[in-house]
């Protein structure tokens, strides 16, 4: 049989993907390549939400076809979704083109790839979740932390943003699914279960009308075994703060929210298709901080939007000294074809887009450096990530710790990826956190 290789792009949605793509191909009798170099087939699961994502899944694309002629290059995932049609014309690098709606039909279309077809897939989005989940053979994360995808799509319907055009409306998986799949995991071996989707402030509104988020953490508090879970991406507008006693009260849920603002302007925030302000974001921030203050808050913000002004800028500015965010990541508008604010003027020059992007970041520097100040001087477990070849340093991430998009934490000790140790945080350094090794489990 055939051996394969994925080159992973994209977020960490796209990657569960890829990870279930891996799975299916393997258990249909294909090998998983450690290189690109040992594989007959290479594929490429790219990335279509920005302008810069998408010239690196397509750069991708070219260059392996470029260095490998002889192999199957198979263009997957989100932009394979999105441009099915153009791919299929414009991109002869590209072997076959498989988009991510129908997961369980890959095997079968890559085995044809394989044969000479050239074959091009991207049916339309269900519009609901498979009920039973399908187990990932391998895992795409460092050694001890695992993503587990609860929804599909996204129906905010945000006006910049293409992911209903990729992975259309709202689908959430049941309870059930989703706390078996982490007792799976968890039996593997996984400490850290990171819990992702477009908005999990929705899910389970599309089964029962409200948000099923409180009850799935109830349920994955009172799970065994030694592990922690995270909650990434709620929209601040529809926070289900029934979530925070729940957290306070139990022992496996990390007090960590991510909660992507965008803006504080209300006039670019009314633009976007989003509802909140400045006030209601403050008094969320400031209920998360009352009910659990050791709270860790990661937002996102979106600048040079159609119409933001300078004064919209400035409002932008004094809501982050204001919020004191311990996490921040900022973007520039990336025009999107097919989105509401695809034809918006007036619009931002990317010049300008770029110095208000320069400009957010470095205040937040400062901020984040002072946030993490607090956590000098606390013992805490932490999983390791990575270790040093030649020195006795270790990476690894606290519950304060986002995999990939925040900080790390140095461990002055030569460890094992993958197990969980107890450390000392002695001293912040820029972003970083350095720590000293307390103790580490026998096995």
């Amino acid at each position: 049989m055939p051996t394969f290789y994925i080159d992973q792009h994209g977020c960490a949605k796209n990657q569960v993907d890829g990870e279930e793509i891996a799975a299916r191909l393997t258990n249909a009798g294909f090998s998983d390549a450690e290189t690109p170099d040992s594989a007959d087939i290479i594929i490429i699961n790219t990335c279509g939400f920005i302008e810069d994502a998408k010239k690196e899944s397509i750069g991708a694309i070219v260059d392996a076809k470029s260095r490998w002629p002889d192999k199957k290059i198979i263009a997957a995932g989100c932009l394979s979704q999105r441009y099915a049609k153009a791919f299929a014309d414009d991109f002869p690098e590209a072997d076959g083109i498989l988009g991510n709606a129908e997961l369980s039909a890959i095997p079968e279309a890559v085995h044809a790839i394989y044969r000479g077809e050239r074959i091009v897939f991207a049916p339309a989005q269900s519009r609901t979740m498979p009920e039973t989940y399908y187990s990932r053979k391998t895992l795409f994360d460092f050694p001890g932390t695992a993503h587990l995808k609860i929804t599909e799509g996204c129906s905010n319907h945000c006006a910049y943003c293409a992911i209903p055009l990729i992975r259309g409306e709202l689908r959430s998986r049941s309870i059930d699914d989703v706390v078996a799949e982490a007792r799976e995991l968890i039996a593997r071996g996984v400490y850290e279960l990171v819990l992702i989707g477009q908005d999990l402030g929705n899910f389970g509104k599309d089964r029962v009308g409200r948000c099923l988020l409180p009850e799935l953490l109830e349920q994955l508090d009172v799970l065994e075994g030694d592990f922690r879970v995270r909650v990434l991406y709620i929209h601040p507008d529809h926070f289900p703060e029934e979530i925070l006693p729940i957290i306070r009260r139990g022992s496996k849920i990390a007090p960590y929210f991510d909660l992507p603002f965008q803006h504080a302007s209300s006039a670019i925030l009314a633009r976007m298709n989003r509802h909140g302000s400045p006030k209601a974001y403050l008094e969320l921030i400031s209920n998360i901080r009352r009910e659990l203050p050791e709270a860790m808050i990661r937002s996102t913000f979106l600048v040079g939007f159609p119409g933001e002004s300078e004064e919209d800028f400035q409002t932008l500015l004094k809501f982050q000294r204001d919020a004191a965010l311990d996490w921040l990541g900022v973007f520039a508008y990336s025009r999107e074809e097919n989105t509401p604010a695809y034809d918006m003027k007036p619009r931002v020059t990317k010049a300008i887009a770029r110095a208000r992007k320069a400009a957010v970041e470095e205040a937040q520097t400062a901020i984040t450096s002072e946030r993490l100040t607090r956590f000098v001087g606390m013992e805490d477990w932490f999983v390791v990530e990575e270790t040093f070849l030649h020195d006795e340093l270790s990476i690894a991430r606290g519950w304060m710790q986002a995999p990939e998009v925040d900080g790390v934490t140095l461990i002055h000790a030569k460890l094992v990826p993958g197990t969980v140790v107890r450390a000392r945080i002695v001293s912040v350094n820029g972003v970083d956190f350095n720590a000293v090794l307390e103790y580490t489990p026998g096995p």
